[in-house]
C-alpha cells in the first residue's frame, strides 16, 4: 500500500514492498500523511534488479545516463542508487539499497545520521529539484502562520529557528517547516519533515534536539514578514527593521551555508545536466531578493537564554508603513523574555 504525502507544493507518492523502507517514509511523514491531488513525484525502493552501469554513458563521477534515466550511485553519500526519470508529468525515482562497507558502519555508530541521508536521496532531494523544474527556489528558512501573519524566518544554523516553533500553540498559530522551503512568487512551500526541539521524544537529532510529529500544519503561506534571526548576550530579546538587502543578503548566505543543503547542489546539478530540465544552478541569490523586497524585514536579536515566544517576538515586529531599514527603531521585548 502506497505512501502519500504534499511537500514544497507536491504530491509525493511512496511505495515499497519492504516494510522497513515504508517505516522510514512514514515516520519522515511526522504524521501528516495525505493522499490528495494528482502525484508528482513517485518513488520507488525495489531490493532487486539494480541497471547494470557498464554499458552506460557516463554522465560525471557517480552518474550515467540510461535514455532519458539518470542513474546515480550512492546518491548523497545514502548508499542508495537511484534511478530518475524526468520524462513526464511525473518524476519517477526508483532506489536501490547498496550499502558498502561504510555505509553499515554509519549505520552502527550513527544511525540516526544515516536516516538523515536516506531522507535526503529517497524524498526531500527529488521533490525540491522537481520543485526547482517547476519554478521554486530551495531555501533554508523556517515558517509559520501567527497572529494571522504569514512570517518567514532566516538565519543560521543553530540560532533558535526550531526552538521558535516549538512555541506555537498549535491551533491558530501553525508552522509551515522546520528548516527547508521551496519559494515562488512570494509563496513559501514547507519541506515536510518532522519537527525538531528540545522537548521532543522521537529520533535523537545533532545538536541535542529530538524529533516530533506535528499535530496541524499549513503546506504554505505567502510571507508577509522576514525575520533575520540573531543571538545575542542581553536578557531581552530586541526588534529592529532592516533593509530589503540586508535581509536578502542573510538569507542567501544562510541557504548555501545549511548542512541540510549541502548535498543538494551537486544533485541538482546532475540531474539538469542529465535531463536539460531546470536550472544547473537554482536562483538562490535573486529569489531572496525577491522575497525580501515583498515582505516587510526585520532582525531579532534573541536574549542569550531562550525564553521568547514565536508571538511575542511577532507582535514587536513593524507592519508596512514603517521605514524598512533607513532609519531602523530598536524596541525591546517586555520582561521575562
Amino acid at each position: 500500500m502506497g505512501i502519500a504525502f504534499r511537500s514544497v507544493g507536491l504530491v509525493v507518492r511512496f511505495d515499497s514492498s519492504s516494510s522497513r523502507w515504508s517505516a522510514l517514509v512514514r515516520e519522515s511523514c511526522a504524521g501528516q500523511e495525505a493522499d490528495t491531488g494528482t502525484t508528482d513525484v513517485h518513488v520507488t525502493v525495489c531490493e532487486r534488479g539494480r541497471p547494470d552501469l557498464q554499458p552506460l554513458q557516463p554522465l560525471t563521477r557517480g552518474a550515467w545516463l540510461s535514455g532519458p534515466t539518470v542513474i546515480l550511485a550512492d546518491a548523497c553519500g545514502s548508499g542508495l542508487d537511484l534511478a530518475v526519470d524526468a520524462n513526464g508529468d511525473v518524476l519517477d525515482v526508483t532506489a536501490w539499497p547498496s550499502p558498502s562497507w561504510r555505509h553499515r558502519g554509519l549505520g552502527v555508530v550513527a544511525p540516526d545520521r544515516r536516516v538523515l541521508l536516506h531522507r535526503a536521496a529517497l524524498l526531500q532531494y527529488p521533490a525540491l529539484w522537481w520543485a526547482g523544474v517547476r519554478g521554486l527556489v530551495p531555501m533554508h528558512v523556517s515558517a509559520a502562520r501567527v497572529a494571522g501573519q504569514g512570517i518567514v524566518v532566516a538565519g543560521p544554523g543553530g540560532v533558535g529557528k526550531s526552538t521558535l516553533l516549538s512555541t506555537l500553540d498549535g491551533t491558530g498559530d501553525l508552522p509551515v517547516s522546520d528548516n527547508l522551503c521551496a519559494v515562488g512568487d512570494g509563496v513559501v512551500h514547507g519541506l515536510l519533515e518532522p519537527a525538531r526541539g528540545a522537548s521532543g521524544r522521537g529520533r535523537r537529532m545533532p545538536h541535542g534536539r529530538r524529533e516530533s510529529r506535528w499535530s496541524s500544519r499549513l503546506e504554505s503561506l505567502e510571507a508577509q514578514h522576514l525575520v533575520v534571526l540573531r543571538r545575542g548576550t542581553e536578557r531581552r530579546a530586541t526588534v529592529q527593521g532592516i533593509s530589503p538587502d540586508t535581509a536578502a543578503r542573510e538569507l542567501t548566505g544562510g541557504t548555501y551555508a545549511a548542512g541540510e543543503l549541502r548535498r543538494y547542489w551537486a544533485f541538482a546539478a546532475t540531474l539538469a545536466l542529465g535531463t536539460g530540465l531546470g536550472p544547473a544552478h537554482p536562483p538562490v541569490e535573486q529569489a531572496a531578493r525577491e522575497l525580501a523586497h515583498r515582505a516587510q524585514c526585520s532582525e531579532v536579536v534573541l536574549p542569550a537564554t531562550p525564553g521568547a515566544t514565536f508571538e511575542e517576538i511577532v507582535r514587536q515586529l513593524p507592519h508596512r508603513g514603517v521605514d524598512n531599514g533607513a532609519s531602523p527603531s530598536r524596541s525591546a521585548l517586555g520582561s521575562g523574555v
